[in-house]
């Protein structure tokens, strides 16, 4: 696997740790002690309008960490938008963050911003998000070689885990594509050790909340920082 970094940040090797919120959780993102990288969702925003988005990713610029910014999709479990409102928070970003996420579903807009990204040196991750449960591993894949050909830089799948075999497909899918940048994680009560486990696998990004989970089985960034620190000290 060859090796990429966002922004500053090189990933493989230790497992790196993204702090995940919205607007409500701005200054816990500029603290987010422990944290490698901090997301940005701007669907998650009161008012997600671009002035409001560009003000709240400068301010976080100023502690220092890279910021992966995410308009999530209402079908892969974000607040609804029009494309034509997505489309323009991350243009609007684009100028000020290391790395995008776009939906892999989401041709439209991967179609538009790509070109974009790579224009002004970020990293692309596209990404694929099944809510209610965990695929067989060979449609996972299949979303791998889809993203890989869209342009990714980091393919990342989540599933929602429902009982261990879940965890241990998603577990299959990280072990197969780990010759591509992937990150994987499974959703759920059920999921939260894929949090922790799967970087041992390869997956690159473990994401972790500084308030209000952007999704269940999220850990406290104070918790995940602390298991990997423990399981992953170098």
């Amino acid at each position: 696997m060859s090796r990429i970094a966002i922004g500053g940040v090189p990933l493989g090797g230790r497992p790196r740790i993204v702090a995940a919120g919205g607007e409500v959780e701005l200054d816990d993102l500029a603290r987010a002690e422990g944290a490698d990288l901090v997301e940005v969702r701007a669907d998650l925003f009161h008012e997600p309008e671009p002035p409001r988005l560009t003000d709240a990713v400068v301010r976080l610029r100023t502690a220092g960490r890279p910021i992966i910014l995410t308009v999530r999709s209402a079908a892969e479990g974000g607040r609804p938008l029009p494309d034509e409102r997505r489309a323009a928070l991350y243009r609007a970003g684009l100028s000020q963050v290391s790395a995008i996420d776009v939906e892999i579903a989401s041709a439209d807009l991967i179609a538009d911003l790509v070109p974009r990204a790579r224009a002004a040196g970020r990293t692309v991750l596209l990404s694929a998000h099944v809510l209610d449960h965990t695929p067989p591993a060979a449609a996972l894949l299949a979303l791998v070689d889809q993203a890989v050909a869209l342009g990714a830089d980091v393919t990342k799948v989540v599933t929602r885990a429902r009982d261990l075999d879940d965890v241990r497909t998603l577990l299959e899918v990280t072990l197969a594509a780990r010759p591509r940048p992937i990150v994987c994680f499974a959703m759920g009560e059920m999921g939260t050790l894929s949090r922790v486990l799967f970087p041992a696998a390869g997956s690159l990004l473990t994401y972790a909340a500084v308030g209000t989970p952007t999704a269940p089985g999220q850990l406290p960034l104070g918790e995940l920082v602390g298991l990997i620190r423990r399981f992953f000290p170098t």
